[in-house]
Protein backbone atom coordinates (compact mmCIF):
# COMPACT_ATOMS: atom_id res chain seq x y z
CA UNK A 1 0.00 0.00 0.00
CA UNK A 2 1.59 3.35 -1.01
CA UNK A 3 2.18 5.85 1.80
CA UNK A 4 -0.37 8.59 2.28
CA UNK A 5 1.28 11.85 1.16
CA UNK A 6 -0.72 13.72 3.83
CA UNK A 7 0.38 11.43 6.65
CA UNK A 8 2.28 13.42 9.24
CA UNK A 9 1.99 16.64 7.29
CA UNK A 10 1.79 19.80 9.40
CA UNK A 11 -0.72 22.44 8.36
CA UNK A 12 0.60 25.97 8.70
CA UNK A 13 -2.39 27.65 7.05
CA UNK A 14 -4.65 29.91 9.09
CA UNK A 15 -8.15 28.51 9.72
CA UNK A 16 -10.55 29.67 6.97
CA UNK A 17 -12.94 31.18 9.52
CA UNK A 18 -10.08 33.26 10.96
CA UNK A 19 -9.15 34.51 7.49
CA UNK A 20 -12.81 35.42 6.95
CA UNK A 21 -12.88 37.24 10.30
CA UNK A 22 -9.88 39.37 9.29
CA UNK A 23 -11.69 40.29 6.08
CA UNK A 24 -14.80 41.30 8.03
CA UNK A 25 -12.62 43.33 10.40
CA UNK A 26 -11.00 45.17 7.47
CA UNK A 27 -14.42 45.96 6.00
CA UNK A 28 -15.62 47.30 9.34
CA UNK A 29 -12.55 49.52 9.70
CA UNK A 30 -12.93 50.87 6.18
CA UNK A 31 -16.64 51.58 6.54
CA UNK A 32 -16.90 52.78 10.15
CA UNK A 33 -13.54 53.69 11.71
CA UNK A 34 -11.72 55.31 8.78
CA UNK A 35 -14.56 57.83 8.17
CA UNK A 36 -14.53 58.73 11.86
CA UNK A 37 -10.78 59.34 11.72
CA UNK A 38 -11.24 61.55 8.65
CA UNK A 39 -14.01 63.61 10.27
CA UNK A 40 -13.63 66.94 12.14
CA UNK A 41 -9.88 67.11 11.57
CA UNK A 42 -9.34 63.98 13.68
CA UNK A 43 -6.31 63.32 11.50
CA UNK A 44 -4.50 65.77 13.78
CA UNK A 45 -4.20 62.92 16.28
CA UNK A 46 -2.26 60.78 13.80
CA UNK A 47 -0.15 63.07 11.59
CA UNK A 48 2.74 65.41 12.44
CA UNK A 49 0.51 67.23 14.95
CA UNK A 50 -0.30 64.14 16.97
CA UNK A 51 1.85 64.64 20.07
CA UNK A 52 0.61 68.18 20.62
CA UNK A 53 -2.99 67.26 19.73
CA UNK A 54 -3.07 64.34 22.15
CA UNK A 55 -1.33 66.05 25.08
CA UNK A 56 -2.76 68.44 27.65
CA UNK A 57 0.49 70.21 28.51
CA UNK A 58 -1.23 72.30 31.17
CA UNK A 59 -2.45 69.23 33.05
CA UNK A 60 0.82 67.44 33.66
CA UNK A 61 1.04 66.01 30.16
CA UNK A 62 -2.10 63.88 30.51
CA UNK A 63 -4.09 62.84 27.43
CA UNK A 64 -6.50 65.48 26.20
CA UNK A 65 -10.19 64.83 26.70
CA UNK A 66 -11.04 65.18 23.01
CA UNK A 67 -8.40 62.58 22.16
CA UNK A 68 -9.69 60.06 24.69
CA UNK A 69 -13.30 60.83 23.71
CA UNK A 70 -12.43 59.88 20.14
CA UNK A 71 -10.89 56.60 21.32
CA UNK A 72 -13.97 55.91 23.41
CA UNK A 73 -16.24 56.60 20.46
CA UNK A 74 -14.34 54.18 18.25
CA UNK A 75 -14.55 51.47 20.90
CA UNK A 76 -18.30 51.98 21.22
CA UNK A 77 -18.69 51.57 17.47
CA UNK A 78 -16.54 48.43 17.57
CA UNK A 79 -18.57 47.08 20.48
CA UNK A 80 -21.84 47.62 18.62
CA UNK A 81 -20.39 45.78 15.63
CA UNK A 82 -19.34 42.83 17.82
CA UNK A 83 -15.56 43.20 17.51
CA UNK A 84 -14.48 44.93 20.71
CA UNK A 85 -15.28 42.12 23.18
CA UNK A 86 -14.00 39.35 20.92
CA UNK A 87 -11.66 37.74 23.48
CA UNK A 88 -14.21 37.76 26.32
CA UNK A 89 -16.37 34.76 27.26
CA UNK A 90 -19.83 34.67 25.71
CA UNK A 91 -21.36 35.40 29.13
CA UNK A 92 -19.88 38.90 28.83
CA UNK A 93 -20.83 39.43 25.21
CA UNK A 94 -17.60 38.06 23.73
CA UNK A 95 -16.74 35.23 21.39
CA UNK A 96 -14.26 33.26 23.51
CA UNK A 97 -11.43 34.44 21.28
CA UNK A 98 -8.38 32.30 21.98
CA UNK A 99 -4.67 33.02 21.89
CA UNK A 100 -4.16 32.00 18.25
CA UNK A 101 -6.93 34.25 16.99
CA UNK A 102 -5.87 37.17 19.18
CA UNK A 103 -2.24 36.84 18.06
CA UNK A 104 -3.19 36.81 14.38
CA UNK A 105 -5.57 39.76 14.83
CA UNK A 106 -2.94 41.85 16.62
CA UNK A 107 -0.32 41.09 13.96
CA UNK A 108 -2.83 42.01 11.28
CA UNK A 109 -3.83 45.32 12.86
CA UNK A 110 -0.30 46.44 13.78
CA UNK A 111 0.87 45.65 10.25
CA UNK A 112 -1.57 48.27 8.96
CA UNK A 113 0.34 51.07 10.68
CA UNK A 114 -1.00 53.94 12.74
CA UNK A 115 -4.71 54.68 12.92
CA UNK A 116 -7.82 55.01 15.03
CA UNK A 117 -8.44 51.28 14.57
CA UNK A 118 -5.28 50.39 16.50
CA UNK A 119 -2.89 52.66 18.39
CA UNK A 120 0.15 50.95 19.86
CA UNK A 121 1.17 53.92 21.99
CA UNK A 122 -1.69 53.37 24.43
CA UNK A 123 -2.78 49.81 23.55
CA UNK A 124 -6.06 51.08 22.10
CA UNK A 125 -7.70 48.75 19.60
CA UNK A 126 -11.10 48.00 18.10
CA UNK A 127 -10.43 44.44 19.31
CA UNK A 128 -9.95 44.79 23.07
CA UNK A 129 -7.68 42.88 25.43
CA UNK A 130 -9.58 42.85 28.78
CA UNK A 131 -6.99 41.13 30.96
CA UNK A 132 -8.51 42.85 34.01
CA UNK A 133 -11.94 41.35 33.31
CA UNK A 134 -10.49 37.86 32.96
CA UNK A 135 -8.54 38.36 36.20
CA UNK A 136 -11.65 39.28 38.18
CA UNK A 137 -13.61 36.48 36.53
CA UNK A 138 -10.96 33.98 37.62
CA UNK A 139 -10.42 35.17 41.20
CA UNK A 140 -13.21 37.54 42.19
CA UNK A 141 -16.15 36.89 44.50
CA UNK A 142 -19.68 37.02 43.04
CA UNK A 143 -20.07 40.53 44.44
CA UNK A 144 -16.75 41.64 42.94
CA UNK A 145 -17.68 40.18 39.56
CA UNK A 146 -20.97 42.05 39.62
CA UNK A 147 -19.28 45.34 40.47
CA UNK A 148 -16.04 45.22 38.55
CA UNK A 149 -16.89 43.16 35.46
CA UNK A 150 -20.39 44.43 34.81
CA UNK A 151 -19.34 47.92 35.89
CA UNK A 152 -16.24 47.79 33.68
CA UNK A 153 -18.22 46.81 30.61
CA UNK A 154 -20.84 49.47 31.32
CA UNK A 155 -18.16 52.11 31.84
CA UNK A 156 -18.84 52.67 35.55
CA UNK A 157 -15.67 51.00 36.79
CA UNK A 158 -12.15 51.46 35.48
CA UNK A 159 -9.29 49.44 36.96
CA UNK A 160 -5.60 50.29 37.13
CA UNK A 161 -2.97 47.67 37.93
CA UNK A 162 -0.74 48.56 40.91
CA UNK A 163 2.26 46.23 41.04
CA UNK A 164 5.44 48.12 40.07
CA UNK A 165 7.19 50.23 42.70
CA UNK A 166 9.87 52.94 42.47
CA UNK A 167 12.58 50.58 43.72
CA UNK A 168 11.00 47.25 42.84
CA UNK A 169 9.88 46.62 39.30
CA UNK A 170 10.58 43.19 37.89
CA UNK A 171 11.05 41.55 41.30
CA UNK A 172 7.71 42.15 42.94
CA UNK A 173 8.51 39.84 45.85
CA UNK A 174 10.59 42.59 47.46
CA UNK A 175 7.85 45.23 47.33
CA UNK A 176 7.76 47.63 50.25
CA UNK A 177 4.01 48.37 50.09
CA UNK A 178 2.44 46.49 52.97
CA UNK A 179 -0.99 45.95 54.53
CA UNK A 180 -1.91 45.08 58.10
CA UNK A 181 -5.16 43.77 59.57
CA UNK A 182 -7.14 46.27 61.58
CA UNK A 183 -10.65 47.22 62.62
CA UNK A 184 -11.97 50.70 61.93
CA UNK A 185 -15.39 51.91 63.08
CA UNK A 186 -16.36 48.32 63.76
CA UNK A 187 -15.41 47.18 60.25
CA UNK A 188 -12.72 44.53 59.82
CA UNK A 189 -10.23 45.36 57.13
CA UNK A 190 -6.71 46.36 56.21
CA UNK A 191 -4.60 49.49 56.44
CA UNK A 192 -2.19 49.99 53.55
CA UNK A 193 1.05 51.99 53.41
CA UNK A 194 3.55 52.26 50.57
CA UNK A 195 3.80 53.48 46.99
CA UNK A 196 3.64 52.47 43.35
CA UNK A 197 5.08 53.85 40.11
CA UNK A 198 4.36 53.71 36.36
CA UNK A 199 0.71 52.86 37.00
CA UNK A 200 -1.00 53.35 33.65
CA UNK A 201 -4.50 54.72 33.27
CA UNK A 202 -4.77 56.05 36.81
CA UNK A 203 -6.19 59.37 35.61
CA UNK A 204 -9.36 57.56 34.49
CA UNK A 205 -9.42 54.73 37.03
CA UNK A 206 -12.05 54.41 39.73
CA UNK A 207 -10.04 51.69 41.52
CA UNK A 208 -6.53 50.34 41.63
CA UNK A 209 -5.88 46.61 41.96
CA UNK A 210 -3.12 47.06 44.50
CA UNK A 211 -0.60 44.41 45.52
CA UNK A 212 0.82 44.64 49.04
CA UNK A 213 2.71 42.33 51.37
CA UNK A 214 0.49 41.07 54.19
CA UNK A 215 2.88 38.52 55.73
CA UNK A 216 6.17 36.75 55.06
CA UNK A 217 9.57 38.28 54.45
CA UNK A 218 10.96 40.17 51.45
CA UNK A 219 11.65 37.76 48.62
CA UNK A 220 8.87 35.32 49.55
CA UNK A 221 6.42 34.62 46.74
CA UNK A 222 3.74 33.82 49.31
CA UNK A 223 2.46 36.66 51.48
CA UNK A 224 1.45 39.21 48.85
CA UNK A 225 -2.25 40.06 48.64
CA UNK A 226 -4.31 41.88 46.01
CA UNK A 227 -6.82 44.57 47.01
CA UNK A 228 -9.41 46.71 45.24
CA UNK A 229 -8.56 50.22 46.45
CA UNK A 230 -10.94 53.09 45.51
CA UNK A 231 -9.31 56.09 43.90
CA UNK A 232 -11.03 58.42 46.38
CA UNK A 233 -9.90 56.51 49.50
CA UNK A 234 -8.42 58.78 52.17
CA UNK A 235 -4.62 58.65 52.05
CA UNK A 236 -4.52 57.53 48.38
CA UNK A 237 -2.53 60.23 46.55
CA UNK A 238 -1.45 60.57 42.93
CA UNK A 239 1.89 62.30 43.40
CA UNK A 240 2.74 62.86 39.75
CA UNK A 241 2.51 61.64 36.19
CA UNK A 242 5.89 60.73 34.76
CA UNK A 243 6.73 62.31 31.43
CA UNK A 244 8.01 59.90 28.82
CA UNK A 245 9.80 60.13 25.49
CA UNK A 246 6.43 59.83 23.77
CA UNK A 247 3.63 62.03 25.08
CA UNK A 248 0.93 62.12 26.37
CA UNK A 249 1.56 60.28 29.61
CA UNK A 250 -0.79 58.43 31.93
CA UNK A 251 1.88 56.73 34.06
CA UNK A 252 1.25 57.71 37.66
CA UNK A 253 3.35 57.64 40.80
CA UNK A 254 1.14 56.80 43.80
CA UNK A 255 1.50 56.88 47.58
CA UNK A 256 -0.69 55.19 50.19
CA UNK A 257 -0.71 56.53 53.73
CA UNK A 258 -2.89 54.64 56.23
CA UNK A 259 -5.38 53.78 53.48
CA UNK A 260 -8.18 51.64 54.92
CA UNK A 261 -10.13 49.08 52.91
CA UNK A 262 -12.66 46.54 54.24
CA UNK A 263 -11.90 42.84 54.06
CA UNK A 264 -14.32 42.55 51.14
CA UNK A 265 -11.75 44.45 49.06
CA UNK A 266 -9.40 41.45 49.02
CA UNK A 267 -9.17 39.85 45.57
CA UNK A 268 -8.58 36.10 45.74
CA UNK A 269 -6.84 34.44 48.68
CA UNK A 270 -4.85 36.33 51.28
CA UNK A 271 -1.16 35.90 50.61
CA UNK A 272 -1.67 34.54 47.10
CA UNK A 273 -1.80 37.78 45.14
CA UNK A 274 1.34 37.18 43.09
CA UNK A 275 -0.21 34.29 41.12
CA UNK A 276 -3.10 36.65 40.32
CA UNK A 277 -0.67 39.16 38.84
CA UNK A 278 1.03 36.41 36.84
CA UNK A 279 -2.11 34.62 35.69
CA UNK A 280 -2.55 36.42 32.40
CA UNK A 281 1.02 37.62 31.92
CA UNK A 282 1.61 34.94 29.30
CA UNK A 283 -1.38 36.01 27.22
CA UNK A 284 -0.33 39.65 27.45
CA UNK A 285 3.28 38.92 26.59
CA UNK A 286 2.29 36.88 23.55
CA UNK A 287 -0.13 39.56 22.37
CA UNK A 288 2.55 42.20 22.86
CA UNK A 289 4.91 40.08 20.77
CA UNK A 290 2.26 39.86 18.06
CA UNK A 291 1.81 43.64 18.01
CA UNK A 292 5.57 44.14 17.89
CA UNK A 293 5.84 41.73 14.98
CA UNK A 294 3.06 43.53 13.12
CA UNK A 295 4.79 46.87 13.67
CA UNK A 296 8.08 45.40 12.44
CA UNK A 297 6.36 44.07 9.32
CA UNK A 298 4.89 47.51 8.71
CA UNK A 299 8.35 49.11 8.90
CA UNK A 300 9.78 46.49 6.55
CA UNK A 301 7.01 47.00 4.00
CA UNK A 302 7.29 50.80 4.12
CA UNK A 303 11.04 50.49 3.59
CA UNK A 304 10.54 48.26 0.55
CA UNK A 305 8.02 50.65 -1.01
CA UNK A 306 10.19 53.68 -0.38
CA UNK A 307 13.31 51.97 -1.75
CA UNK A 308 11.45 51.20 -4.98
CA UNK A 309 10.10 54.75 -5.36
CA UNK A 310 13.21 56.69 -4.38
CA UNK A 311 15.70 57.15 -7.27
CA UNK A 312 18.85 59.02 -6.23
CA UNK A 313 21.30 59.40 -9.13
CA UNK A 314 18.67 57.94 -11.44
CA UNK A 315 18.51 54.46 -9.88
CA UNK A 316 16.12 52.91 -7.39
CA UNK A 317 17.49 52.59 -3.87
CA UNK A 318 16.30 48.98 -3.94
CA UNK A 319 19.04 48.00 -6.41
CA UNK A 320 21.64 48.64 -3.72
CA UNK A 321 22.67 45.59 -1.71
CA UNK A 322 23.15 47.82 1.34
CA UNK A 323 19.37 48.24 1.16
CA UNK A 324 18.47 44.70 0.13
CA UNK A 325 20.45 42.61 2.60
CA UNK A 326 19.27 44.20 5.89
CA UNK A 327 15.67 43.96 4.67
CA UNK A 328 16.21 40.32 3.72
CA UNK A 329 17.53 39.60 7.21
CA UNK A 330 14.65 41.40 8.93
CA UNK A 331 12.07 39.69 6.72
CA UNK A 332 13.57 36.29 7.50
CA UNK A 333 13.47 36.97 11.22
CA UNK A 334 9.89 38.23 10.95
CA UNK A 335 8.76 35.05 9.22
CA UNK A 336 10.46 32.83 11.79
CA UNK A 337 9.00 34.84 14.65
CA UNK A 338 5.53 34.68 13.09
CA UNK A 339 5.69 30.89 13.03
CA UNK A 340 6.92 30.74 16.64
CA UNK A 341 4.13 33.05 17.81
CA UNK A 342 1.44 31.04 16.00
CA UNK A 343 2.83 27.73 17.26
CA UNK A 344 3.06 29.01 20.83
CA UNK A 345 -0.43 30.51 20.71
CA UNK A 346 -1.88 27.25 19.37
CA UNK A 347 -0.27 25.24 22.15
CA UNK A 348 -1.45 27.72 24.79
CA UNK A 349 -5.04 27.28 23.64
CA UNK A 350 -4.83 23.63 24.68
CA UNK A 351 -3.27 24.20 28.11
CA UNK A 352 -4.27 25.38 31.55
CA UNK A 353 -2.55 28.40 33.08
CA UNK A 354 -0.47 26.11 35.29
CA UNK A 355 0.62 24.01 32.30
CA UNK A 356 1.54 27.12 30.32
CA UNK A 357 3.78 28.37 33.12
CA UNK A 358 5.39 24.96 33.57
CA UNK A 359 5.91 23.94 29.94
CA UNK A 360 5.62 26.99 27.75
CA UNK A 361 6.75 30.04 29.72
CA UNK A 362 10.13 30.06 27.97
CA UNK A 363 8.55 30.06 24.50
CA UNK A 364 6.26 32.94 25.46
CA UNK A 365 9.28 34.91 26.68
CA UNK A 366 11.15 34.08 23.47
CA UNK A 367 8.29 35.53 21.44
CA UNK A 368 8.12 38.66 23.58
CA UNK A 369 11.86 39.19 23.80
CA UNK A 370 12.54 38.80 20.10
CA UNK A 371 9.34 40.48 18.95
CA UNK A 372 10.16 43.65 20.86
CA UNK A 373 13.75 43.69 19.67
CA UNK A 374 12.77 43.00 16.07
CA UNK A 375 10.30 45.87 16.16
CA UNK A 376 12.95 48.37 17.23
CA UNK A 377 15.48 46.97 14.74
CA UNK A 378 12.99 47.22 11.88
CA UNK A 379 12.08 50.79 12.85
CA UNK A 380 15.75 51.72 13.06
CA UNK A 381 16.46 50.19 9.65
CA UNK A 382 13.44 51.96 8.15
CA UNK A 383 14.78 55.28 9.41
CA UNK A 384 18.21 54.47 7.98
CA UNK A 385 16.75 53.62 4.58
CA UNK A 386 14.71 56.81 4.53
CA UNK A 387 17.80 58.77 5.59
CA UNK A 388 20.29 57.68 2.94
CA UNK A 389 20.11 61.14 1.40
CA UNK A 390 21.28 64.50 2.68
CA UNK A 391 19.31 66.30 5.34
CA UNK A 392 18.55 69.04 2.81
CA UNK A 393 17.10 66.42 0.48
CA UNK A 394 14.90 65.13 3.29
CA UNK A 395 13.54 68.57 4.12
CA UNK A 396 12.85 69.41 0.48
CA UNK A 397 11.22 66.13 -0.43
CA UNK A 398 9.25 65.78 2.80
CA UNK A 399 9.80 62.04 2.95
CA UNK A 400 8.33 59.98 5.84
CA UNK A 401 11.33 60.55 8.11
CA UNK A 402 9.68 63.83 9.12
CA UNK A 403 7.55 64.01 12.25
CA UNK A 404 4.39 62.99 10.39
CA UNK A 405 5.74 59.46 9.98
CA UNK A 406 4.21 56.52 11.84
CA UNK A 407 7.74 55.09 11.84
CA UNK A 408 8.55 57.49 14.68
CA UNK A 409 5.70 56.54 17.05
CA UNK A 410 7.89 55.32 19.87
CA UNK A 411 8.86 51.76 18.88
CA UNK A 412 11.66 52.05 21.43
CA UNK A 413 9.24 51.55 24.30
CA UNK A 414 8.64 48.00 23.06
CA UNK A 415 12.03 47.04 24.46
CA UNK A 416 10.47 47.20 27.95
CA UNK A 417 6.73 46.59 27.37
CA UNK A 418 5.45 43.46 29.18
CA UNK A 419 8.90 43.00 30.69
CA UNK A 420 12.31 44.14 29.49
CA UNK A 421 14.51 42.09 27.16
CA UNK A 422 16.70 41.13 30.10
CA UNK A 423 13.73 39.85 32.10
CA UNK A 424 12.60 37.65 29.21
CA UNK A 425 16.16 36.38 28.68
CA UNK A 426 16.49 35.54 32.37
CA UNK A 427 13.27 33.53 32.24
CA UNK A 428 14.32 31.68 29.09
CA UNK A 429 17.68 30.85 30.72
CA UNK A 430 15.89 29.44 33.77
CA UNK A 431 14.12 26.96 31.50
CA UNK A 432 17.20 26.14 29.43
CA UNK A 433 19.35 25.41 32.48
CA UNK A 434 16.60 23.53 34.30
CA UNK A 435 16.00 25.83 37.25
CA UNK A 436 12.31 25.72 36.31
CA UNK A 437 10.23 23.90 33.75
CA UNK A 438 10.01 20.30 32.52
CA UNK A 439 13.79 19.62 32.65
CA UNK A 440 14.24 20.70 36.26
CA UNK A 441 14.46 17.17 37.68
CA UNK A 442 16.76 15.95 34.90
CA UNK A 443 19.28 18.80 35.02
CA UNK A 444 19.31 19.15 38.79
CA UNK A 445 21.02 15.73 38.95
CA UNK A 446 24.06 17.22 37.24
Amino acid sequence: MPPNPDHGRMNFALPPDLVSYLSDLDTFIAQKIAPLQARDDNERFFDHRREHSRTNWDAGGLPRDDWEDLLSQSREIADEAGFYRFCLPTEYGGQNGGNLWMAVIRIHLAKKGLGLFNDLQNEHSVVGNFSDVLMVREFGSPEQKEEFIKGRLEGNRVLAFGLTEPSHGSDATHMFTHAEKTTRDGVQGWVINGGKMWISGMHRATHCILFARTHGKPGDAIGITAFFVPRDAKGFVIESYEWTFNMPTDHATLTFTDVFVPHSAVLGQIGHGLPIAQTFVHENRLRQAASSLGAAMYCIEESIKYARKRKPFGEELSTNQAIQFPIVELSTQAEMLRLLILKTATEMDGMTQKEIERDLGDKVSMCNFWGNRLCTQAADRAIQIHDLNTSTDIIVSGIPLSSDSPLLTSPGRYRITEGSEEIQQRKIAAYLFGYVGPRKAELSKL
